[in-house]
């Protein structure tokens, strides 16, 4: 069921507050690494200025450059979109393999700061436990706190908002009575712009105090991506989103050019027990205001850890619907939102924290690398559009725009330059392995699951809009978009498979049935569905069984007896075929029966295959990697499942209603002719169900009318679909009904073969290995896990499904 979106951001300072979450922290962590360098440089009063102001001019020109950004893409891609656009396919893997760093890094980050907050209340906390000199007691802090964080996160966005929401705005309010402290008790001084930091004797430490401070700048790419959450026109809507990002980035350049100088004067950077903006709030504000600041900071830190969380989430499930993630990474849980990768996260960041330590300026700098490695590709990108458009039209407004974002691209692409430099040894070079490695996994389950439709690509690009309604914002990973009309609504120009396909030309014929026996109840409860299709198209029935050939001398002492009372067993299985007029005989063979069986069907030529999901040991093959999830990987031929039930089966099944499964692929249409066999010969109905490819959406702030149109586009490429396919299984004159429902196809399946009473359920599967089945899941193998009824399952080789 859709969930209607109705609540957009109305205004720019609701902007503010979702997605301000991040780069309104950053002043309270900044200063110390930064003060730090250059006073242990000993040059702080010649260097402070000028890496202040370098870093208040970057906010500047890259505030513009995301003005341009707003403008040309409103759609909520952001600058990840435009660098897609201008770059190629490739920069939106880049794009997500950096993104997927920075937001555990986002997390280590926040939750290293808050503790610090809370180390600077709570001193005692920097002890170590029982003597443990690597263990303390901050450490484990933070480790809980961190599993807090993924566990509210993991409830859901509304608990989430509960939780974190008014956290942004008690920071902006924290920085603003700061900065009115300051110029109360000290008038305004702003920093000085010495030009002797710029000889050569202390360029290097001006420049390296610039990046630390420049750590400000996290998290500006989310205001780009929340352009499509706000009410209004395409303009509208940008420029609310330019004047959230003023409102953000313009109290942090307030708090840095004005309570920056009295953090400088005041502070210890050296104090390893009270960090210098704690220390500067004692100063400033009278009790118990500077308490109550803690714990401002710790709200908005954590909010910022659970901003990445969240984040994370909704990169999986986008990444997940465009196909370049394994399908259960995408997952929802009960609460409708990925988990699995919070709890990734959080065990990274616990086993950072327990080997690294929790002081953030150990992650700062890596932190850094990428934010600004992605803001340098969305300058070039402006930069690269700018030049392009420049060909039709040049004037002087065009030309300072072209310079004013080559100097931010510059700035940009320096700062990441410097940031490599530094820290190479202490972790930088970790991008150069982590971005490759998960650039090729990206490239790797894109080939092996193929390509998405464009509504399913395109929704797993609403992630940074979707994050809006969560209180609080994170940058996000886009990609380009389908392109939108004047008036706002949306081209999309895919189609399911055309009819056209063949499959009403193909016969089916199913002549010999190989059921699956090894002696146990189990396994026997697979007689009745054999005989009622055995029955029902006049097939014969091979019964095959295998003995695992004896591996010791006690194994080869009763292996004699053990195959004489398997065909004693299997003799009187086919005298009861043969009572039920059902022609049938025995094959037993030594081996594994899912190798037996793939050899006797290359032998024989058998066209089904018939299996219990339970076997002699009574554990289910499907869940263990048995004998069904075998056989689906090695044979070519259908399988029919049937589900192990306590109370067993009735000895004649009645096969009425049955379901086929469709997604609009060619590869989905192959179980079709066997469909239309087995309804011709059970007399029944045949039950046509899609699943339209776009996933439930949350009462996020996104677009609500893009994603509905989307929706409703999807569905009725379906309803068409369908209504083609039931046309033409019309012509042999079967009954068929037709559905279209849900957004989670292996739940949505069983839901609806529940309430149709379906008696068999006939799907196909991609016949994927151990490697595969184990990252990307199956919706065969869940809709097997979940249901009673039989399941027709019809393997297909190749990329796509």
């Amino acid at each position: 069921m859709a969930h209607n979106i109705s609540h957009k951001l109305k205004n720019s300072f609701e902007g503010a507050l979702a997605g301000g979450g991040d780069p309104a922290t950053s002043p309270l962590y900044v200063f110390g690494p930064f003060l730090k360098l250059i006073v242990v440089a000993g040059v702080a009063q010649i260097t402070f200025g000028a890496s202040i102001w370098l870093a208040v001019i970057t906010i500047a020109v890259v505030s513009a450059m995301y003005r341009l950004v707003m403008q040309w893409v409103t759609d909520g891609s952001g600058g990840s979109g435009l660098s897609e656009e201008e770059f190629g396919g490739w920069a939106v893997k880049v794009n997500a393999a950096i993104t997927f760093i920075e937001y555990t890094l986002t997390f280590l980050v926040s939750m290293a700061a808050m503790v610090t907050f809370i180390a600077d209340r709570l001193p005692f906390l920097n002890d170590p436990i029982l003597g443990i000199s690597f263990l303390t007691y901050r450490k484990v802090i933070a480790i809980l706190l961190s599993i807090l964080t993924g566990w509210l996160v993991n409830r859901g966005p509304r608990m989430a908002a509960r939780t974190f929401g008014p956290a942004t705005a008690g920071v902006l309010i924290l920085l603003w009575v700061m900065v009115i402290s300051t110029i109360v008790k000290h008038g305004l001084h702003l920093p000085d712009f010495n030009l002797q930091a710029f000889r050569l004797e202390y360029f290097h430490i001006t420049l390296g105090g610039y990046v630390r401070i420049l750590a400000v700048m996290t998290g500006v790419e989310v205001f780009a991506n929340l352009v499509a959450a706000y009410d209004g026109t395409p303009a509208q809507k940008s420029n609310k989103a330019f004047f959230s990002l003023l409102i953000i980035m313009g109290t942090t350049a307030v708090t840095m050019l004005v309570v920056g100088p009295v953090i400088h004067e005041i502070s210890d950077p050296l104090n390893e027990e009270v960090s210098v903006f704690t220390q500067t709030m004692d100063y400033l504000l009278p009790s118990p205001l500077p308490y109550i600041g803690t714990l401002i900071g710790i709200a908005v830190l954590m909010s910022a850890s659970a901003a990445s969380a969240q984040g994370l989430q909704n990169l999986s499930l986008g990444l997940k619907e465009r196909r370049y993630i394994p399908e259960l990474l995408g997952v929802p849980n009960q609460y409708e939102v990925a988990d699995k990768p919070v709890w990734i996260e959080v065990g990274i960041v616990s086993f950072c924290f327990l080997l690294f330590g929790t002081d953030e300026e150990t992650y700062l700098a890596l932190y850094a690398a990428g934010v600004f490695i992605l803001l340098s590709m969305t300058g070039w990108a402006v930069t690269k559009r700018l030049i392009r458009n420049a060909r039709k039209k040049m004037d002087i407004a065009h030309a300072l725009l072209i310079i004013g974002t080559i100097v931010a691209a510059t700035l940009t692409t320096g700062a990441t330059l410097i940031i490599f430099e530094e820290r190479f040894l202490e972790g930088a070079w970790t991008y150069l392995v982590f971005i490759p490695f998960i650039y090729a996994g990206f490239t790797y389950f894109r080939s092996r699951m193929g390509e998405p439709p464009p509504e399913m690509d395109y929704l797993g690009q609403l992630d940074a809009a979707q994050l809006a309604g969560f209180g609080f914002g994170q940058m996000a990973v886009k990609s380009k978009l389908p392109a939108l009309n004047g008036n706002g609504s949306m081209e999309v120009s895919w189609h399911p498979d055309p009819v056209d396909s063949k499959w009403y030309e193909h016969t089916a014929e199913i002549k010999n049935i190989a059921i699956l026996l090894d002696g146990s109840k189990e396994a026997a409860q697979a007689i009745p569905m054999t005989k009622t299709v055995a029955r029902s198209i006049h097939a014969g029935v091979t019964i095959l069984s295998a003995v695992k050939e004896p591996k010791n001398s006690r194994q080869r002492k009763t292996h004699p007896i053990v195959m004489e009372e398997r065909k004693s067993y299997l003799k009187k299985i086919v005298n009861d075929f043969a009572h039920n007029g059902i022609e049938a005989k025995y094959v037993l063979r030594e081996g594994s029966i899912s190798e037996v069986t793939k050899q006797y069907i290359d032998e024989d030529g058998i066209d089904l295959v018939i299996t219990t999901t339970r076997g002699q040991s009574g554990k289910p093959h499907w869940l263990d990697s048995g004998v069904s999830r075998k056989l689906v990987q090695k044979i070519d031929v259908p399988i029919l499942i049937v589900k192990y039930r306590d109370e067993g089966y009735p000895p004649a099944m009645n096969v009425k209603n049955v379901m086929v499964t469709l997604d609009g692929s060619i590869y989905s249409e192959r179980v079709l002719p066997y469909a239309r066999l087995l309804a011709k010969a059970f007399e029944g109905e045949l039950l046509l169900l899609s699943v339209p490819a776009v996933p439930e959406v949350q009462d996020y702030r996104a677009a609500s009318d893009v994603v509905e149109k989307i929706r409703h586009k999807a569905e009725n490429n379906m309803r068409k679909f369908l209504h083609d396919i039931a046309g033409l299984l019309r012509k042999d004159r079967l009954h068929i009904k037709t559905f279209v429902r849900g957004s989670n196809p292996a739940r949505t399946i069983v839901e609806v073969s529940e309430k149709e009473k379906a008696d068999l359920i006939m799907l196909t599967s991609r016949g994927r290995g151990n490697f595969d089945l184990l990252f990307m899941g199956s919706v065969a193998e869940e809709v097997v896990q979940n249901t009673t009824t039989p399941v027709f399952m019809m393997p297909v080789r190749g990329k796509k499904n």
